[in-house]
C-alpha cells in the first residue's frame, strides 16, 4: 500500500488561490451549517478531473482550475516573498497578495490565478460531476435534473476573454423535479467518442442517450428506455418495456425491491461481454445486469468483435447436436449466433474527426433478436457460512464497482497480438469479472462472476415448445470471495453514503470515501495468484496452492480521517502526474483535503509487496525491506489544522436590524424599550439568532481548544523524537566530546585484532610445547609409508627386519633384486680382474720387440661381439638400478608431500 508523505500542501490552503477553488460563498456556507431540512441521501461526487485540471462543484457553480499551474505559481510567489522579507522585514507578503488578487466573490477572478468560475444555469445544488471518457463533456447532476456542459479548451483557462461554455439540459421533460430522482449517471464505454450516456433513476428506469452538439434534439429524448420493473415480468422480446409517461404511479411490491442505489459499467478494455454489461445495485442488496446494452452507434475495441465471434461460434457448435445441453441453452446459442451474424454482415464506418485522432470502426446495434436485453438477476450471493446472519444496514447498498475481465487475445490472434493496441493493465489481470458491493455501513463484498454474464434476450412469443421452456432460466450467482470492513461501527450513521473511486495506479485497487474518512483497498495480493491457478493445468499441489490463495487477503488502509464530525467529504479522485506525484484530492464543505503518497516504482507494484516470477504457477509475494531513511522514520506527516468555517460567517443580527428598520415596526427603533408583543417577538428572533451563532462559535472554540491540547502532546512527541534523532546524528557525525560511530568502530576493531593476534601467538607456543612433550601415534599414511620403505629395503638388501617377528619369518623373502645385485657385483669383480690382467699383459708385451708384441697382442685379443654383449649387459643393469633408485626417490618425495 502507498504511504502518505504529506497532507494538504500550502498552495491549496489559505490564503493561496488554490483554496478558493473549494471556498463556498457565505450564503452556501450558512445554508450548509444551518440546514432547514434533513439532507437528501445520495452520493456527493463534486470533483471531476481532466488530466491535472479539476472541476469542483461549489453550491450552484463550478470552479475550474489547473493544479500544476496553481502549484507552480504559488511556489514562485513564495520564493519572491522570501526575497522581499530578506530585504524588508516589515513587509507583509499575504497582504500584498490579497490586494493584487481580489476575492472570488461575484465571479470576478484574475485569469493569472490559474482558475475560473463557470456559471451553471441551474436552480439547485450540484451533487455529482461525471466527465466523459474523452473529457469533452461534463454531466452535471442535481437531485432531479441533468445538464451537459461542453468543456472548454485548456487554453481558455488563462484567456482574458469571458468564458461562456455551452450547456444543454438533458431530458427537459424527463428529468424534472416532479419525476423520480436521478441516482446514477454513467458514460457508456463503447460510445462513439464518448457521447453515449446512461441515466438511471430511483424508480429503476434506464435511459440511453446519444448526444450530439450538432443536433439539439438528441438532448430532448433518449434513444432507448427500459423500465426494469416491466422487464423483470416480461415474457417475450417484442413487448413494450418503455417507462410510463403518466405521473400517477400505482403501488407495486417492486417499488421497494427495485429501488436503485447505483449502476456501473466495466472498463472499455474488458474482455467479451463485460464492457457492454450494465450492473445495477438496488438499495435492498439485489444486483441485476443488462447485457448487451448498446447505443445505436457504438465503437468497439479492435479485439472485441473477433473474440466474441470465436466464443459464440464455438458455443453454437458445441450445443447444436449435443444432448447434454438443454433447450434453453440451445435457444440462447441460436440468439447469440443470430446477433453475431447481423453484426458480421455490417461494413463498419470509419470515423476520424481530425488527423491526430485515432480512427474508429463504428457499428450499428443489431436489431435481432431484439434491442432490449433480458434482465438477469437478482444474482444469488453465495456468502460464507459466518456471513449468513447479516445486519439490516449491511444489506443497504450505496455503490457498485465493476472490474471487467482481462482481454484474452493469445488464442485469438496468435503471433499478431503485438498489432493490437492494448494497455498493460488490459493484458494482465484476472480472467473473471470482479464486482464490489459497498453498503452504507462501509462493508465491501468482493464478488467473483464465475459463470460470466453473457448476452441474453427474452424468447419470442411462445409458438413452440422450445420457446416455452426457454422462457424461464436459473438465476445467476456471484461468489463472495471476501468481506471487508472499512469503517468502524462508531462512525456509521444513517446519512452516510460511501462511494467508490478509481485508483490512478491499478484497476485492482480503489478508494472508498465515507463522510468522515478515506480508505484504500488493494486486491493485488490474491488476484494474480488466483489467475495463475486458473491458468495452471497441472493438478499437482493444487490443495496447497488453494490454501495459499485462501490465506491471501485484500489490503485495507484507512489513509485519512476527518477530525470535524460535521464535515462531509466529497468522493475523492486520484491523480498520478510527474509534477504532482501520486496525489489524492477530496474536499469538505469549505476546505480541500489532499494527500500526497509516496511515488511507487515504474512496475506499479505496491511498496510493501514484491511479486517475484517463479517457475511455479503461483507467484511468491514477499515483503520488501523498508527503504525509508532515519529522518522519514522519525517524521510522521499530519494534516494541517484548518480553522472551523464558523469563524468566517458573518452575524445575522445586522440583517434582523435592517428588516426591523425597513418593516412595519420601524417606529420602535427610535423609542424606549417597552413590554409589548412586538418587542417580545423582536427579542425572541434576536435571541434565536444569537443562540444559534453562539452555539456554533462555542463548538468551533471547543474544537480549537481540543486541537491546541492535542498539539501539546504532539509537540512533546516531536521533541523526544528530535532528541533521539540528534543523538543518532551526533554518534554518526561525531563532535569534540563524543567520538563518532566510525571512530569508535575503528578503535574497537583494532582492539579485537590485537587480542586475536595475542591469542594466536599463545596458541602456537602451546602447540610447540605439546608436540615436544607428547609423541603422537603415527597416522595411517605414515604407517603405510614405513611399511613401503621396509618392503623396498628388504627387496634391495635381502635382509629381514628384526621387528617383523614370526609373521615375517613365514613369508617368502623377495630375493630377485638381491640376486640381481649379487650378480652385478660378481660381474663387476670378474670384469675388474680381467681388466687388471689385460693391463698387466699389455705392460709385459710392451717391453719385448715389435714383432713379438704384435703376435702376443693378436693372440690375446677378445672378440668384438663378446665384448659388446658384456658391455651392453652391464649398461642395462646400471640403467635399471638407476631407474629403481629414481623411482624410489620420487615415491619418497610424494609420500613426504602427502
Amino acid at each position: 500500500m502507498a504511504r502518505v508523505t504529506a497532507y494538504t500542501p500550502a498552495w491549496l490552503s489559505r490564503p493561496a488561490p488554490g483554496h478558493k477553488l473549494f471556498q463556498p460563498s457565505q450564503e452556501d456556507l450558512s445554508a450548509s451549517l444551518n440546514p432547514k431540512s434533513k439532507p437528501r441521501l445520495g452520493p456527493r461526487r463534486t470533483i471531476a478531473r481532466r488530466g491535472t485540471e479539476v472541476f469542483v462543484a461549489v453550491g450552484r457553480e463550478i470552479r475550474w482550475g489547473d493544479l500544476v499551474y496553481l502549484k507552480e505559481s504559488w511556489n514562485t510567489k513564495a520564493a519572491a516573498s522570501t526575497r522581499i522579507k530578506k530585504e524588508d522585514p516589515d513587509s507583509s507578503s499575504f497582504g500584498d497578495y490579497d490586494r493584487v488578487h481580489p476575492s472570488i466573490e461575484g465571479g470576478d477572478v484574475q485569469d493569472s490565478e490559474g482558475f475560473r468560475v463557470i456559471k451553471v444555469p441551474i436552480a439547485d445544488e450540484i451533487r455529482q460531476l461525471v466527465i466523459s471518457p474523452n473529457s469533452d463533456y461534463l454531466a452535471i447532476l442535481t437531485a432531479h435534473t441533468v445538464h451537459i456542459c461542453v468543456l472548454p479548451k485548456s487554453s481558455l483557462l488563462t484567456d482574458p476573454e469571458p468564458l461562456k461554455p455551452r450547456f444543454f439540459t438533458l431530458g427537459p421533460t424527463t428529468h424534472v423535479t416532479t419525476k423520480p430522482a436521478v441516482v446514477s449517471v454513467a458514460w457508456h464505454p463503447l460510445g462513439v467518442r464518448g457521447t453515449s450516456l446512461v441515466t438511471v433513476t430511483e424508480d429503476a428506469v434506464v435511459r440511453l442517450w446519444e448526444l450530439s452538439t450538432a443536433d439539439r434534439w438528441s438532448f430532448d429524448g433518449p434513444t432507448l428506455t427500459i423500465d426494469l420493473k416491466k422487464l423483470a415480468d416480461g415474457t417475450a422480446v417484442d413487448q413494450d418495456f418503455s417507462a410510463s409517461t403518466g405521473t400517477n404511479r400505482a403501488f407495486s411490491a417492486d417499488i421497494f425491491d427495485m429501488e436503485v442505489a447505483a449502476a456501473a459499467f466495466a472498463a472499455r478494455g474488458s474482455g467479451l461481454w463485460a464492457s457492454m454489461t450494465l450492473y445495477i445495485a438496488m438499495r435492498g442488496g439485489d444486483v441485476y445486469a443488462l447485457c448487451p446494452l448498446l447505443p445505436q452507434l457504438w465503437a468497439p475495441p479492435p479485439a472485441l468483435i473477433p473474440s466474441l465471434s470465436v466464443s459464440i461460434v464455438a458455443k453454437a457448435a458445441a450445443t447444436e447436436d449435443s444432448p447434454e445441453f438443454s433447450a434453453q441453452d440451445k435457444l440462447l446459442a441460436q440468439q447469440q449466433l443470430e446477433w453475431m451474424s447481423e453484426l458480421d454482415a455490417q461494413e463498419p464506418r470509419i470515423v476520424q474527426d481530425t488527423v491526430a485522432d485515432t480512427p474508429l470502426e463504428v457499428y450499428q446495434r443489431p436489431l435481432r433478436p431484439g434491442t432490449i436485453p433480458r434482465l438477469q438477476g437478482p444474482f444469488a450471493l453465495e456468502l460464507h457460512p459466518e456471513d449468513d446472519q447479516q445486519d439490516e444496514m449491511d444489506l443497504e447498498l450505496s455503490d457498485i464497482y465493476v472490474i471487467g475481465r482481462k482481454m484474452d487475445t493469445e488464442e485469438l490472434m496468435g503471433d499478431e497480438e503485438e498489432m493490437l493496441e492494448l494497455d498493460e493493465n488490459e493484458r494482465q489481470g484476472l480472467s473473471l469479472t470482479v464486482i464490489c458491493l459497498l453498503s452504507t455501513s462501509g462493508q465491501v463484498r468482493v464478488c467473483l462472476d464465475m459463470d460470466g454474464v453473457e448476452a441474453r434476450w427474452l424468447p419470442p412469443r411462445a409458438k413452440s415448445k422450445a420457446a416455452m421452456l426457454a422462457n424461464s432460466f436459473e438465476s445467476p450467482s456471484l461468489l463472495t470471495f471476501e468481506t471487508l470492513d472499512t469503517i468502524p461501527p462508531l462512525d456509521v450513521t444513517e446519512e452516510a453514503w460511501p462511494t467508490f473511486s478509481d485508483d490512478a495506479l491499478s484497476r485492482y485497487s480503489f478508494f472508498i470515501t465515507h463522510n468522515a474518512s478515506v480508505t484504500q483497498v488493494s486486491l493485488a495480493p490474491w488476484v494474480f495468484r488466483l489467475e495463475s491457478e486458473l491458468e495452471a493445468e497441472a493438478p499437482a499441489g493444487s490443495d496447497a496452492r488453494v490454501n495459499l490463495i485462501a490465506q491471501a487477503k485484500s489490503e485495507v488502509d484507512r489513509v485519512y480521517v476527518e477530525s470535524s464530525p460535521q464535515s462531509t467529504l466529497a468522493s475523492c479522485i486520484a491523480i498520478r502526474d510527474p509534477d504532482l506525484g501520486y496525489f489524492l484530492l477530496s474536499a469538505t464543505l469549505s476546505d480541500p483535503v489532499a494527500l500526497i503518497f509516496e511515488t511507487p516504482a515504474e512496475e506499479d507494484t505496491p511498496r510493501d509487496v514484491t511479486i517475484k516470477m517463479s517457475p511455479s504457477p503461483t507467484p511468491l509475494i514477499e515483503p520488501t525491506p523498508d527503504r525509508r531513511t532515519a529522518l522519514e522514520l522519525y517524521y510522521t506527516p499530519r494534516p494541517a489544522f484548518q480553522p472551523p468555517a464558523a469563524f468566517d460567517l458573518p452575524s445575522d443580527l445586522p440583517k434582523l436590524r435592517q428588516a426591523v428598520q425597513t418593516g412595519q415596526h420601524r417606529a420602535l427603533m427610535g423609542q424606549e424599550v417597552r413590554l409589548s408583543p412586538v418587542t417580545l417577538k423582536i427579542f425572541s428572533n434576536a435571541h434565536q439568532i444569537l443562540s444559534t451563532e453562539t452555539g456554533r462559535l462555542n463548538e468551533a472554540v471547543s474544537e480549537v481548544f481540543r486541537r491546541c491540547d492535542l498539539l501539546r502532546t504532539e509537540l512533546r512527541e516531536q521533541i523526544s523524537k528530535a532528541n533521539e534523532l540528534k543523538l543518532r546524528v551526533d554518534h554518526i557525525a561525531g563532535d569534540n566530546d563524543n567520538p563518532s560511530d566510525e571512530a569508535r568502530l575503528t578503535s574497537a576493531l583494532a582492539e579485537r585484532r590485537k587480542k586475536q593476534d595475542e591469542l594466536t601467538q599463545r596458541f602456537e607456543t602451546l602447540k610447540k610445547k605439546v608436540q615436544q612433550n607428547i609423541s603422537r601415534p603415527l597416522s595411517d599414511k605414515e604407517r603405510t609409508f614405513v611399511d613401503e620403505v621396509k618392503e623396498y629395503h628388504q627387496k634391495v638388501t635381502g635382509e629381514e627386519d628384526s621387528e617383523s617377528g614370526e609373521a615375517s619369518a613365514n613369508k617368502t623373502k623377495p630375493q630377485s633384486l638381491a640376486r640381481r645385485l649379487d650378480e652385478v657385483k660378481r660381474l663387476k669383480v670378474e670384469l675388474a680382474s680381467q681388466v687388471s690382467e689385460t693391463q698387466n699383459k699389455d705392460d709385459s708385451v710392451s717391453v719385448s720387440s715389435g714383432r713379438n708384441t704384435s703376435l702376443s697382442v693378436s693372440s690375446l685379443k677378445i672378440p668384438t661381439e663378446i665384448r659388446k654383449a658384456k658391455v651392453a649387459q652391464v649398461m642395462s643393469l646400471l640403467d635399471r638400478e638407476n631407474e629403481l633408485v629414481d623411482a624410489l626417490q620420487g615415491r619418497l618425495e610424494r609420500l613426504t608431500v602427502g
